[in-house]
């Protein structure tokens, strides 16, 4: 049981460090005020009405596009290693002890010891409640 809380307790720590390490993009196509499509990790598709040209004969009008995209970048961490010289003393003897005392909090014995197990009781030479005439009513 021990060993297999080791390996949950190892499996989380590596997912927090991927997690927290772990860069990604989120891409939303607007059209209007509505949202028309999201992504993650690629660039949204449009919704076909970007920046539409219509020419005439004698004139061409360009109408203003009414569509946006939206890309939200989500950076993780760069470094990993933390400095320990910004933790006080008392907090790393805190931090110490309180591992130590929850690590030994769960350990039980192998065996039950018995110590008087190899000893015989004493011999009685008179009954002591009579001969004082002590009784328990």
């Amino acid at each position: 049981m021990k060993e297999f809380s080791k390996k949950i307790g190892a499996i989380l720590m590596a997912l927090v460090v991927v997690l927290s390490t772990m860069s990604f993009t989120v891409s939303q196509h607007y059209c209007g005020d509505e949202l028309m499509d999201s992504a993650l990790f690629s660039k949204a598709e449009s919704c076909g009405m970007d920046m539409s040209i219509s020419t005439q004969k004698d004139c061409s009008i360009l109408t203003k596009n009414c569509c946006k995209d939206v890309v939200k970048q989500i950076k993780g961490q760069n470094e990993i290693k933390t400095n320990l010289t910004t933790i006080s003393f008392n907090q790393q003897v805190f931090t110490a002890s309180f591992i130590i005392t929850y690590i030994n909090l769960f350990e039980g014995l192998d065996t039950n010891i018995i110590p008087f197990k190899n000893y015989s009781p004493p011999l009685l030479v008179s009954d002591i409640q009579v001969t004082n005439q002590v009784f328990l009513i």
